[in-house]
């Protein structure tokens, strides 16, 4: 991975990406992103994500969300590869470790995702239309 991954420690909400539809990805933004797909790509970090986003406060301690199926090493490896990618956040406090979000990476993620006009979208394969 390299240095380009959006680490902002309590400080202004950075979009790392435009909208994919809007321009073309640079190779530092590709990058970037592709280390934030790659990281939750895996169903435990995913779901590890999503309990950190909606915990009240904006931030959860491990102990409130180690539970996802696997164990407490685990856990902390999946926490690891979150924050290394950029999306995670974390702060010791005392002998727990509190995690949230990177400031501004979940709406980066939207944004790089979003298509508020659909432009681009070519029909919908039979499946999706069928759901």
């Amino acid at each position: 991975m390299t240095d380009s991954t959006p680490r902002t420690a309590r400080g202004p909400a950075v979009a790392c990406c435009p909208p994919i539809v809007t321009a073309a990805l640079s190779e530092r933004d590709a990058e970037t992103m592709a280390a934030m797909f790659k990281a939750l790509a895996d169903p435990v970090r995913l779901r590890l994500l999503s309990r950190v986003a909606s915990h009240p406060n904006g931030e959860a301690c491990v102990c409130d969300i180690a539970d996802v199926g696997v164990s407490q090493p685990t856990v902390s490896h999946h926490l690891k590869k979150l924050r290394e990618a950029g999306l995670l956040t974390s702060e010791r406090r005392g002998t727990w470790v509190y995690y949230r979000p990177a400031p501004g990476v979940l709406a980066s993620l939207g944004t790089f995702l979003a298509d508020a006009d659909g432009a681009g979208k070519e029909e919908a394969p039979s499946a999706a239309r069928a759901s």
